[in-house]
This record gives structure tokens, C-alpha cells and sequence, in this order.
């Protein structure tokens, strides 16, 4: 860290319209001047750390970022929408309690923070590289270019570029015409590739569930009924012939059978009157 800010011992910070926290005082004013100067909050810290992450394959040296802030913890309310923060030397990357950290920018040129801002384009250069395959490799040059001129926007409209959003412009740039969700190794499977999904990936259905939409009405469709249809004018084979006559032949046993009418008994005959003698 540099010697510039040694002394730098705490800070009164207040809470701006655009919702970022501002200098207001700082213990050494002689090296520090507070116009315009930012500082990032412990939400915005972890965010950016967050952004760093996948540059660790691209070179991002954790140390370099350390020694660009000088971390603050909150000491005490200092009025409406003002806090004073206290020094500490705990780590960005490991502390637990939430910490402001201020970037080191006593020397904007060749200070520690504008060291950082060097090796994280250059690390992010590389991601994209790696990424998108450009007609012609991007450089370091054209990403620095770029983004330079928009801060020297803000600057005509007077307006201060926080810390926080000229980080984030490195950590977040992508060229135009460019999007890393739209990358061909992250792209969605194309809609033919749907039929190859193997049955198992599909979310199963529990037995209680299945049954309940068995018994829901609601979810028959007009097809069982056009199936019932179809399935009585198709014609029928022998087999199912014979079957029907078996069918009708044990309809006719289960009926009650007919009785028979009765033969008449034949009237009894008289006998026979006795001849005379």
C-alpha cells in the first residue's frame, strides 16, 4: 500500500441521491482531496469480488486488488445520511464483518488502484478472447479506448464516476454485438434434440398423484370417446364372431325356460250297459 495514505486513519461518508456513499472528510485532507471522491460500500465489495472470480483463470491476482482499497468498518452515525468509519487491516476476501474499502487513488497515474485497473482489463481481454471467437483478437488498447470515452461523457455532463461503476465497467464489458449468454457452448439444444432426452431426466409422478389424476374427470379428453367410437366400427374377426354367439347362446340359458303346455288326460270311459238276457 502506499505511504501517501499510512496516515489515513477514518472518514466521514454520507449517502448520495444516486444511492452510492461519497468522502465528505477524511483525517488527512492535506494528501486526500474529497471532491468527487468515492468509496464502495460492503454490498458493492462483495458483488465485485463476485465479478472477479472467473478472471482467476485468466491471471486475476487476488493481492493486487487487496492492496488497491484501504478498508473501512463503521464506527458511529455522524447525522442524517452520514456514518464516520474507523481503519481496520482486515482482509477484503476473508473478513466477516462488512467493510467499506476506498480505493487508493492519492496517485491516479501510477498508484495501486490504477495498477488494478490495468491487470483487470487485461485479465478480462483474455476471458473474452477465450470466449468469443473475434475476426481479430481484442486488444487492451481498444477495450481502455472505449471505455474512456465514456467516462469523459459523464465528465462533460459533470457528473462524478463512482468507483463502484468504473469497475464494474471493466468486469462487465463486452464488446458490442457481442453477449456471453449467447456464447455456442452455453447456447440451449436445439428443439430436434428434445426427442433424445432420456426418460429418466423427466420429473417423476407419485402413485397418490397419478391416481388423483386418473379419478379427475376434468382431465379426460374427447379422444377416449372417439377411440370408443372408432373401436365399435371396426370390424370384427371370426374369433370375436363366435365369441358373440357364445355369448348369446349363455344369455339364452340364463333365461327361465318356458313351461310346456300340458297334454289333456283323455275323459274316462263309461262302461259299457249290460245286454238282457
Amino acid at each position: 500500500m502506499a505511504n501517501s495514505s499510512a496516515i489515513l486513519d477514518w472518514c466521514i461518508v454520507r449517502l448520495g441521491e444516486d444511492h452510492n456513499w461519497w468522502v465528505d472528510e477524511v483525517s488527512d485532507p492535506v494528501r486526500w482531496d474529497t471532491d468527487g471522491l468515492s468509496i464502495i460500500d460492503p454490498r458493492q465489495a462483495s458483488h465485485l469480488i463476485d465479478l472477479c472470480e472467473p478472471l482467476r483463470d485468466y491471471g486475476f491476482d487476488q493481492d493486487l486488488f487487496e492492496a488497491a482499497f484501504i478498508p473501512f468498518r463503521i464506527e458511529k452515525e455522524a447525522g442524517k445520511a452520514r456514518i464516520r468509519l474507523k481503519r481496520v487491516k482486515d482482509s477484503v476476501f476473508d473478513s466477516e464483518e462488512k467493510l467499506f474499502v476506498l480505493a487508493d487513488v492519492v496517485d491516479d497515474e501510477n498508484g495501486p488502484f490504477a495498477d488494478l485497473l490495468d491487470h483487470l482489463t487485461r485479465c478480462r481481454v483474455k476471458l473474452l478472447n477465450d470466449v468469443f471467437k473475434f475476426e481479430s483478437k481484442l486488444t487492451v488498447d481498444e477495450v481502455e479506448e472505449e471505455l474512456r470515452e465514456e467516462q469523459n461523457a459523464s465528465f462533460i455532463e459533470g457528473k462524478a464516476v463512482h468507483v463502484f461503476d468504473e469497475l464494474c465497467g471493466i468486469l462487465d464489458y463486452t464488446p458490442a454485438g457481442f453477449d456471453e449468454d449467447d456464447e455456442e457452448g452455453d447456447r440451449a439444444p436445439a428443439a430436434e434434440d428434445d426427442a433424445e432426452i432420456d426418460d429418466a431426466d423427466l420429473p417423476s409422478v407419485d402413485d397418490e398423484d397419478e391416481e388423483s389424476i386418473k379419478g379427475d374427470a376434468s382431465l379426460k379428453w374427447d379422444e377416449d370417446e372417439e377411440d370408443k367410437d372408432d373401436e365399435d366400427a371396426k370390424p370384427k374377426a371370426d374369433g370375436d364372431e363366435d365369441a358373440d354367439d357364445e355369448d348369446s347362446e349363455d344369455d339364452e340359458d340364463d333365461k327361465p325356460a318356458k313351461k310346456k303346455p300340458s297334454a289333456k288326460k283323455p275323459a274316462p270311459t263309461k262302461p259299457a250297459p249290460k245286454k238282457g238276457r
